[in-house]
């Protein structure tokens, strides 16, 4: 069973189906997920005069010291087998004459984001995660293997130890909300792949789609597996700030294409923080931007691209020139208001490369698991890098123990409603979602304090109460476990917050300003929560 029909998720059910029968579980459609928004691309070695070695030591530097060099090596070595793969089930890059060659075959047209030494980053337009998306959903649709379950939530994880099975705790299933007909059902299944992306929804105001909310961590905390390094909240630096834009990036691909950002007197500032300026890494220059905005008192800065022409930016920004255009802004002709919001979480659940977790039968793979590949600080691109390599090489270390995945006799019971009734009190529940993101927003965001945490902290556990006792009193919705997942996973990211005194990549504090020497935590984990953790 495979949990979330992002990238990670749909390459992990194409990868398993021709073994055996698959269940692909999506709480949407299968089509919508975190992958769908990605506009940059893909990071990949394919100029012949970069390197690997190069896209290592790149993305060892954005990482502030904190990457497991060995999880980098084996994904970037990996990355061009991968994508291969990408292009089996469908997916089309964007390329252009190879002129410099002196012949007309196509080549890749690589694009470039910050903290990358080179040009590296295969993209498909402005669009790239769509057109994944499209492919691997149309191999998937036809896949016979591949049993398609979309308007599924996943309540919980449920593991041997929580049904009083004695013997080593695995997993062996999950619980579901059909959130169109308010069915709630169990699925059996000798290996549980977690694809559920990020939790950007835990955020005010995030890149990310409403669906974002965290669910995978939370449910493998409750679960009682260990969750590491969420204190690296990756802040994108360049949101679209408008009235009417909810949530649109600005793809980091335009500073790649020469964007330089300015503040409201239409001055450069980035170069004052660091040398590389507009193309230094997200955390740095969503710093930048969060102090110049604060300093001046603006509410925005802008992304001035206007050296270009505008054809050249239909061509490579479709997407992002027409939505610009549609909010009456022409990239062409005026700089872009821009404003940072979170982007991609770092930590998340303990996994290796292959998707191992501490709970046996349970595999953790994209944005949902943490393998050390980002460190403290994740580089351009290397996302849906890290979840490509990583789903088909969980799902091959799945193919290979499948003689220990037999479900023998394992009975899961039908779902406890207790003495729930249906809530007439929404508007509680729209409260909390609302006060637990403006804490978070407020208090735990770009830059951060002790007293903000420890206000963060009081606050993010009153919430929890409220929202168990209302979890446990009316009948589940998917708004109710959402929020108990956003709520769980602020929790986390606050205490490994408070873990880290020091400075590093996308953890910033005003007390501990600077790196640690010596006495500074590699990473920090959080595994209090029983395991089980079902109702």
């Amino acid at each position: 069973m495979v949990i979330g029909s992002g990238m990670a998720g749909l390459i992990a059910a194409l990868e398993l189906s021709p073994s055996g029968r698959v269940a692909l579980v999506s709480k949407q459609g299968i089509a919508q997920s975190n992958t769908n928004w990605a506009q940059g691309g893909i990071s990949c070695v394919k100029d012949p005069e970069d390197t690997l070695e190069a896209h290592v030591q790149d993305t060892l530097a954005a990482g502030g010291g904190l990457c497991h060099e060995d999880a980098v090596r084996t994904i970037i070595r990996d990355s061009q087998s991968a994508v291969e793969c990408l292009e089996r089930h469908g997916v089309t890059f964007s390329r252009e004459e190879n002129i410099h060659e002196g012949n007309h075959d196509p080549f890749y047209d690589l694009g470039r984001e910050a903290g990358h030494s080179a040009r590296r980053v295969l993209h498909a337009g402005d669009i790239t995660g769509q057109e994944i998306i499209k492919a691997l959903v149309e191999r998937a649709t036809a896949d016979p293997n591949i049993t398609l379950m979309p308007y599924c939530m996943a309540i919980d994880l449920v593991t041997t130890g929580w049904l009083g099975i004695a013997g080593h705790n695995r997993c062996v299933g999950a619980y579901f909300l059909h959130s169109q007909t308010g069915e709630i059902f169990a699925v059996r299944a000798p290996y549980t792949v977690l694809a559920t992306g990020g939790a950007g929804k835990v955020y005010l105001y995030t890149s990310n789609p409403d669906l974002a909310t965290g669910d995978g961590v939370a449910m493998a905390w409750r679960a009682g597996l260990p969750i590491k390094n969420m204190e690296f909240i990756q802040f994108h630096p360049t949101c679209l700030y408008h009235a009417e834009a909810k949530s649109f990036l600005i793809s980091e691909a335009v500073r790649g294409e020469g964007g330089v950002l300015i503040n409201a007197a239409g001055e450069s500032f980035t170069e004052r923080f660091d040398p590389r300026a507009s193309l230094a890494p997200r955390d740095i220059v969503a710093r930048a931007i969060d102090q110049e905005m604060k300093t001046r008192g603006d509410r925005c800065v802008y992304l001035d691209i206007t050296h270009h022409t505008e054809d050249f930016l239909i061509k490579r920004f479709p997407n992002i020139y027409a939505a610009c255009l549609k909010y009456g802004i022409d990239m062409a002709e005026q700089p872009i208001p821009v404003v940072p919001a979170a982007h991609y979480c770092c930590g998340g659940v303990d996994a290796d490369v292959n998707g191992v977790t501490a709970l046996d039968g349970l595999y953790a793979v994209g944005e949902t698991a943490c393998t050390g590949m980002h460190g403290a600080n994740r580089l351009a691109s290397n996302s849906l890098l890290e979840a490509l390599v990583c789903a088909r090489r969980a799902a091959h270390a799945i193919l290979g123990h499948r003689e220990e995945g037999s479900l023998q006799d394992y009975v899961i019971p039908d779902w406890h409603y207790g003495d729930a009734v249906a809530s007439d009190e929404v508007v509680v529940l729209e409260h909390n979602w609302n006060e637990v993101r403006t804490c978070m927003w407020d208090y735990v965001g770009i830059v951060r304090t002790d007293k903000r945490l420890d206000r963060a902290l009081r606050r993010i556990h009153n919430l929890r109460r409220e929202i168990r006792q209302y979890y446990l009193d009316y009948l589940v919705t998917t708004d109710v476990l959402e929020l108990r997942n956003i709520a769980a996973v602020a929790e986390l990211i606050v205490r490994s917050a408070m873990a880290r005194k020091e400075s590093r990549g996308l953890h910033y504090t005003l007390d501990y300003p600077e790196p640690g020497h010596g006495t500074a935590v590699a990473d920090t984990r959080i595994m209090d929560m029983p395991g089980g953790g079902i109702g």
